[in-house]
């Protein structure tokens, strides 16, 4: 717990700094950031960004972060003063309530990230893609030794810059818990940051992101991507709404979210549609005539993207591995398009609860029902809400274009954004775990706003208030006593560990590499490792940097050469 602490300290700092110097620099002088923890969105998604152009030529590690101090270090001297202002007006408005409940929660999920259940995938192949990143950055073809390490994620990158794995120790994983952290700030906002006791949308999305917070508190020790990507989704949702219950007619803030949807897409390609977001903040910059804004958006999503993008074709030969359909590279490293297709089909039928890739094209009359009756009760629900919740939102949409009025076109953009997510998630891979948030939030969206449109305030309010109490101590409950439970004396000084399985070392090309024993994880310790033993042809030079092809690749190209001597 004491070196999560001191590494979250570090983040605050490294995330703080760079993320207020930017928003400045986007703001103006005319404008006043107004938000702390935009600030450190802001520099999440920047330093993210740095560390995947880092591993573009060098490893993630005691460089990267020296680096990125002297970066601190310049924005410190162009932007102090302004920071100091801003830190001191933040510091203001904080009530003694407010502090006691941010050190609470500080002190909760660091403690939470210290310990738990280690995510399967991550003994596949998160602990060994982020060492890749610590040890080489990237190396061409990485996904022909193991095509899960072609899987690329931007959270990686920013979990092996925060691992602090040349130290010598472990590496720690604390990013996902960091996260977590700061939607729990979000959330609690809603109860310390409003005038007036009247329940608005964001207080319901709130609920659902304390729901979703309690689930994965035992989970976040893990750095999966599907943490980053849901926690992400819940913050730019909860702005967004907080953005139109405040009547915020400035598009910027709009426009910055957006680039933390870029930011999420690179995280995670199943929120993808989150991008549809920026229809507004576009509409009102062409309104308003702002071609240089425009280019510098589309500019900055692009630069966002450029090093996500780069490290996939790097690692797989493709724009977007597993998806072949975007095929513009013939490297000899690249992945046989044939096995990028079964990857594809693999996690799609993995998605629908299935292990039989054979039924990646079963009509969805056929797999629904099975994935559906698969479902905890709780999903269950949601999942009644949600399509009933799309038969609302056509008849709002149609009652809107009979009005004409532009009174809805906000919350109907979000409540559709989020129900373009949830169609796209269910129709390709519906694993609860990589959606959740669009089945959770989109009828929490739709029927919240039929709720509260409907119901007179006063009962409205009571109604929910004891709804939400029932609920919330019902959750306090069984988590505290979880918590309690599992408590372990030895995770309050040092992080839980990554597990490690028993592997059998091998020569390949004088490395020593190592498969598992058993099974199909190896953990961080033993690597390199895959799941299987490596064939001899697969290097493509003498070192481990030049990187891997496929063997059927290597063969072919050996019989060619032999037939033309």
């Amino acid at each position: 717990m004491v070196s999560v602490i001191l590494i979250w300290i570090y983040m605050l700092f490294t995330c703080y700094v760079p993320g207020f110097t930017a928003l400045g620099l986007l703001s103006g002088k005319e404008r006043q950031i107004r938000s702390e923890s935009g600030c450190l969105y802001a520099g999440i998604v920047i330093v993210t960004v740095y560390a995947q152009f880092f591993s573009l030529f060098h490893k993630v590690g005691l460089a990267a972060n020296l680096l990125l101090l002297l970066l601190c270090a310049a924005c410190l001297f162009v932007r102090g003063r302004q920071m100091a202002e801003h830190i001191r007006g933040v510091l203001l408005t904080v009530t003694p309530a407010r502090a006691g409940a941010a050190v609470f929660l500080f002190f909760l999920f660091a403690y939470g990230t210290s310990t738990g259940i280690i995510h399967y995938d991550t003994g596949l192949y998160h602990a060994q893609s982020i060492r890749w990143i610590e040890e080489y950055g990237v190396v061409p073809g990485l996904g022909n030794l193991h095509s899960r390490l072609a899987y690329n994620s931007a959270s990686f990158c920013l979990s092996a810059l925060y691992s602090f794995a040349f130290l010598g120790g472990r590496s720690f994983h604390a990013c996902a818990g960091f996260l977590a952290w700061l939607l729990a700030m979000v959330c609690a906002q809603g109860v310390f940051g409003r005038k007036g006791s009247k329940p608005v949308l964001s207080d319901l999305v709130r609920v659902m992101g304390v729901y979703y917070l309690l689930n994965i508190f035992d989970e976040m020790v893990s750095p999966a991507s599907d943490y980053f990507m849901v926690l992400c989704v819940f913050f730019i949702v909860i702005r967004w709404l907080d953005l139109l219950e405040r009547k915020e007619a400035d598009w910027l803030p709009y426009a910055l979210l957006c680039l933390l949807g870029v930011f999420t897409v690179t995280v995670k390609l199943s929120g993808a549609l989150i991008l549809l977001l920026a229809l507004k903040p576009a509409v009102r910059m062409i309104k308003e005539k702002k071609g240089k804004e425009i280019a510098l958006f589309l500019g900055l999503g692009v630069f966002s993207a450029l090093p996500f993008l780069i490290r996939n074709v790097i690692l797989s030969g493709y724009l977007v591995y597993p998806f072949t359909a975007i095929d513009l590279f013939s490297f000899d490293f690249k992945i046989p398009k044939g096995m990028a297709d079964y990857d594809s089909r693999e996690i799609q039928v993995w998605g629908r609860g299935f292990s039989d890739v054979s039924r990646y094209d079963e009509p969805v009359t056929k797999w629904f029902p099975q994935w559906a009756a698969g479902l905890d009760p709780v999903n269950k629900l949601f999942l009644v809400l949600a399509v009933s919740g799309l038969a609302v939102f056509v008849i709002l949409c149609l009652r809107t274009l009979k009005r004409r009025s532009a009174e809805r076109l906000d919350f109907l953009l979000l409540s559709g954004t989020m129900a373009a997510n949830l169609l796209f998630w269910g129709m390709s891979a519906p694993l609860i775990r990589y959606g959740c948030v669009y089945l959770w939030v989109f009828p929490t969206l739709i029927w919240g706003f039929v709720y509260l449109g409907l119901s007179p305030e006063t009962d409205r309010y009571r109604i929910l208030i004891l709804l939400i109490a029932v609920i919330g101590i019902y959750k306090a409950g069984t988590f505290g006593a979880e918590t309690v439970r599992g408590a372990v004396p030895d995770y309050l000084v040092f992080q839980k560990d990554y597990e490690n399985f028993e592997t059998v070392s091998y020569e390949l090309g004088g490395h020593t590499f190592y498969y598992p024993r058993e099974g199909d994880r190896t953990g961080y310790r033993d690597f390199p490792a895959s799941p299987a033993k490596a064939q001899e042809e697969m290097l493509r030079g003498d070192a481990i940097e030049d990187g891997f092809r496929d063997v059927i690749h290597t063969q072919d190209a050996e019989n060619s050469e032999g037939k033309r001597g």
